[in-house]
Order: structure tokens, then C-alpha cells, then sequence
């Protein structure tokens, strides 16, 4: 097992640590026996570096196990893959008690950083989250921390690592009641961790209410008590954790809502898992990132030219058209080659007098609208912002997919199948995108369970990529692979935003991206102007920020800078 030394930050002014590394007079495995002592006056913070990497164990095994195309460092795993990963480090040899050390060592840096010494109150669950508890109560007492403890349960009824770590703790065990919490300046919740399946009763609830209705600052141990780590969904009650430290990797319940708001900022420590046991596991969900599509993003090239960089075919809709003006506005600035709008003949002006960047062509009904797809050049067809619910519309659709080229449906496109979706999902014979919002997902697909399980099914269900758009916005392939995005601000909550959305999907689709990348890289993108743009947002602002959003990524993609995105 690696060294794990409290940093000195962890202490008062004026003291600094020592540590011994000893075996367990029980069980002859390694522990760490830390001391606190007065220092000559002022120390310094480390640096920035040392507070993030000092936990970090050299477990000397190799970390590139990428077996899906994708980044392993954003992987998002479920507890039940999480229970796997930690199986399979056992097994390769790494100690479990030493993970376990690691982990409760990480939760002490990880409170020391954040907040200044102040008494603190560990709430430790019979498991092991609550062994993880155990260990970052040793530590931080060590160190000179006020620490009380309390244990839901009995000692005598903890197990393995769990009960090991309760006997490495010297210090009282309290009653597991409100009383705990008086006079705390800093609450760790240790109780659960992402495995919980059932509401908290009892003990558990009443404490988890308590210490909501106080509001103490709280570090969650993996993630907060009460929140399901593979839904996200709150089972019972779950009090908003201010930080939360997780280990290994991301679980859905960390980035999915409601529990992604319960989280804070969130911490993911590395405490030993080696890497290459994800190759088993075969993780099929990722956060969203740059890292994931970047080296394949379709940046203009010197030899390009317009019809190369692609033509997307927008749908215009005669009563509301500034939706669909937006969305051709969205994919011209997202680096579509041409961008043609197809106006109903009766508002033929409104769209040519507005808009400068797009080729608007008049047209009459469905015939006239076959013409313009008869030109192949038109890779991309968009259709549905504005459009209006209805047959016509459903024809529409119709003949684009028969095309068999990419073609991307939101918003009344979609709403119009909402009698017969399965005509809908029998027309996509080719690449195709669906971009609902949680209202029109339902209008189509009737599955249970959570976000990523109903996505998922949708997305093998139609034959498409499917995009379910939120706060935090879900992309699936009919494979099952899924993607999380994080990134996206409140302030995207306006109307037309996904009209936007649905033209950056639109021009990268344009440019040669694979459907699910291209919805991926969309979705990011579409956070990132929100957050570059800030407050006072509306949808048409979008489309205008993302050029400084690009330069930025671009600059990036050439470690010319460092990562300039929160």
C-alpha cells in the first residue's frame, strides 16, 4: 500500500505531521500511524498539485485499458460496476483494507482544502461508506481536527474493512441522533454510498432531515446519503452536500438530476483501482467532454470548400418562424458549408428579408419540397422547430428519411408521430437524430426506469441516436452506449434553445461527424456558449458566442493552452 501522509494544510497554524508506517498488530497489514506537532509559526498552503496528488498510490500498473474508443477517465460506472472494479483490484492483488485507507484518506485532504479547521461531526453509515467514515475521522483527528463520531448500528455488526477501520478508531462513538450535530462546523456523511436500493427510515432518515433543515457545511462520502448512484433519483430524503469525494469513477447518480444537486462540487479521488480492470467491465456510459470527440472534430481545412463542409436543408414552418431561423443561424455558425431553408411560399419574405447566411428557397407542399432533397448535395435535413403538428408535416419527415441521409427531428417533427410513432421508427433506415425534450419524449416512447435506462430503450427502440435534452441531457445510440452532459447552465432555460441545439447538431452531421459524436459534441458545445454568454441569455445569443467557444476548443486541440473550460 502507498504512503498516505495528511498534508500539513490538514493542521492548525504553526503545526506539522509526522507519520509511521507500522502493520496492524491484528490483521499484519499496513496502516499509518500519524502524529501532530508544533511547528515553527507561519506555514503556507502547498501547491496546488500537492493538495490534489499527495493520496495517489503508486500501484505501478498501467492505466491505458481503453477498450471503447473512448477515454476511460470518463467513464461513468454504476455502483453494481463499481462493486465489480473493486472485486477485480482485489483480485489483481491490491489490498482492500488499502483502498479503503485511501479513500477515507482522500475525504480528509479533501475537507482540509476546502474549509479551515472546525469541529467536525462524521456520520458513519454500517457499511463501507461508513468504514471509509471510520478512516477519514483517524485522519483528521490526527491531524488536530475536533472530530466527533457516530455509527448507525452496533459496532459488532460491522464486517470485514468496515469493522476493521471502526477498530483503528480511538476515539468515542456517540448515539446516532440529531445531538451529534451540535456544535459541528463541518458534517461528513459517511452513512451510504452510491449502492443504496432502498428509501432511508429510521435513525438514517431523521438525522439525513436534521441535517437538511441546518444547512452545516457537509463533505458526502461517495456520494450523498439517500441518493440512488445509479438513477440519481433521492430515495427518502438526501441533504445537499456542499462536496462531495467519490473514488475510481463518476456514477450516473452523481450527474443525474436530482441527486447531480444534491452533489456540489464533486471530487473523483484516485485511490488505487488500477485502471485495466475497466477492460472487463466494458463501461458503456461517459460524461460528456472535448476529450471524447475532440481528435475527430471537423475543423475547417485548407483545401475545403463549401459543398466539402456540407449543406443542411431546414424545414421552415409558416405560422412561428423563428425557430427555424434560429436553427439555420445555429448550424452557418457551426460550420455547416451551406445552409439552405426551405419557406412556405406564404411567409417566403419573412425568412428572405431575415436571413443573410442561408439560400431560402420558396416552396408549396409536399412536391415542391421533394425537389429540394432531390439535390444530393443537401447531406442534412432538419426538420421540426416551427414546423407545426400535423399530417403535412408528417410527410415531411417521411420523405427526408427516405432519402437514407442524415437527417435530424425535433420539437413538431416528432410531436406529429405522437399517434403512430412506429411509422415513424419504421421510416429511419438511415443516420438520424431525435432530439426531444422530456414532454415530447413522452409523446413517443413509453418506457420506465431512469433517465439513461429510457434513453437507452428509445434509442434501440427507434433505430436512431436519441438526445433527450435537460439540465442534464442524455445522448444514446441503438447499441446502448450512452452519454451524460454536464456542462449545461441554467440560463439555457429559454425559449429556442433547442432550436439552436438541433442546428449544431445539424452542421456537424454536415461535416462528416457520426451521429452520436455529432449529438455528443452538440450538446457541449451548446453548454459552453450558454456559460461563455452568462447571464441574460436568450436562444439567439447562442449561435453568436459560439465562435469564441470554438477558437478556445480549437486552441485546445493543439495544447496550445490549458483546459480554458470550467
Amino acid at each position: 500500500m502507498a504512503a498516505l501522509k495528511p498534508p500539513d494544510f490538514l493542521l492548525p497554524q504553526g503545526w506539522v505531521s509526522t507519520t509511521e508506517h507500522v502493520l496492524c498488530g491484528q490483521c499484519q497489514r499496513p496502516i499509518i500511524r500519524t502524529r501532530a506537532s508544533m511547528k515553527n509559526p507561519k506555514r503556507g498552503l502547498p501547491a496546488k498539485n500537492a493538495r490534489e496528488n499527495w493520496w495517489k498510490p503508486d500501484t505501478g500498473t498501467p492505466t491505458d485499458s481503453n477498450v471503447s474508443g473512448f477515454d476511460d477517465e470518463l467513464a461513468v460506472l454504476t455502483p453494481a460496476q463499481m462493486g465489480e472494479a473493486d472485486r477485480a483490484a482485489e483480485a489483481s492483488g491490491v489490498d482492500g483494507f488499502g483502498l479503503m485507507e485511501a479513500a477515507g484518506g482522500a475525504v480528509a485532504v479533501a475537507v482540509g482544502a476546502r474549509w479551515p479547521m472546525r469541529p467536525v461531526a462524521v456520520l458513519c453509515g454500517p457499511g463501507k461508506n461508513g468504514g471509509d467514515g471510520f478512516v477519514a475521522a483517524r485522519h483528521l483527528a490526527a491531524a488536530g481536527w475536533p472530530v466527533k463520531l457516530a455509527l448507525l448500528g452496533s459496532r459488532e455488526k460491522q464486517t470485514g474493512e468496515a469493522a476493521h477501520a471502526a477498530d483503528l478508531w480511538t476515539g468515542g462513538v456517540a448515539p446516532f441522533s440529531p445531538e451529534i450535530l451540535e456544535g459541528a462546523g463541518i458534517v461528513i456523511d459517511a452513512i451510504f454510498g452510491a449502492g443504496l436500493s432502498r428509501p432511508l427510515d429510521g435513525e438514517a432518515l431523521a438525522l439525513v432531515e436534521t441535517l437538511k433543515a441546518r444547512q452545516i457545511p457537509t463533505c458526502a462520502v461517495d456520494i450523498p446519503s439517500g441518493v440512488d448512484g445509479t438513477s440519481g433519483m433521492v430515495l427518502g430524503a438526501a441533504a445537499p452536500a456542499d462536496l462531495t469525494v467519490t473514488f475510481f469513477r463518476k456514477k450516473p447518480g452523481h450527474l443525474l438530476f436530482p441527486g447531480r444537486g444534491r452533489c456540489g462540487h464533486i471530487v473523483v479521488a484516485d485511490i488505487g483501482t488500477p485502471a485495466a480492470v475497466l477492460k472487463d467491465i466494458a463501461p458503456n456510459t461517459w460524461e460528456n467532454s472535448p476529450d471524447l470527440w475532440l481528435n475527430d472534430y471537423p475543423w475547417p481545412q485548407p483545401e475545403s470548400y463549401k459543398y466539402r463542409r456540407g449543406e443542411v436543408l431546414i424545414l421552415g414552418g409558416e405560422t412561428i418562424t423563428g425557430a427555424s431561423r434560429m436553427t439555420a443561424q445555429a448550424a452557418s455558425r457551426a460550420g455547416a458549408g451551406m445552409v439552405t431553408l426551405a419557406a412556405p411560399a406564404k411567409v417566403w419574405g419573412i425568412y428572405a428579408t431575415s436571413l443573410i447566411n442561408a439560400i431560402v428557397h420558396s416552396f408549396d407542399g409536399l412536391e415542391d419540397f421533394e425537389g429540394l432533397l432531390a439535390d444530393a448535395r443537401r447531406n442534412v435535413i432538419a426538420i421540426g422547430p416551427g414546423a407545426g403538428v400535423g399530417a403535412l408535416t408528417r410527410q415531411f419527415v417521411l420523405a427526408a428519411l427516405a432519402t437514407k441521409r442524415s437527417v435530424v427531428l425535433d420539437a413538431d417533427a416528432l410531436t406529429s408521430f405522437a399517434e403512430a410513432p412506429q411509422d415513424l421508427f419504421q421510416a429511419i433506415v438511415g443516420p438520424c437524430v431525435l432530439t426531444p425534450h422530456a414532454g415530447e419524449f413522452k409523446r413517443l416512447f413509453h418506457f420506465e426506469g431512469d433517465k439513461l435506462q429510457r434513453t437507452r430503450n428509445a434509442a434501440r427502440q427507434s433505430n436512431a441516436v436519441v438526445l433527450l435534452k435537460g439540465p442534464d441531457t442524455v445522448i444514446a445510440d441503438p447499441n446502448g452506449r450512452t452519454i451524460i452532459n454536464s456542462n449545461a447552465p441554467a440560463q439555457l432555460a429559454t425559449g429556442g434553445s433547442g432550436d439552436v441545439l438541433t442546428g449544431f447538431v445539424a452542421a456537424l452531421l454536415a461535416q462528416g461527424t457520426r451521429p452520436f459524436e455529432a449529438a455528443a459534441a452538440a450538446a457541449w458545445l451548446h453548454g459552453a456558449a450558454a456559460t461563455e454568454y452568462g447571464l441574460g441569455l436568450v436562444a439567439e445569443d447562442l449561435p453568436d458566442v459560439l465562435p469564441r467557444v470554438l477558437q478556445k476548443l480549437k486552441l485546445l486541440s493543439h495544447g496550445l493552452s490549458e483546459n480554458p473550460f470550467p
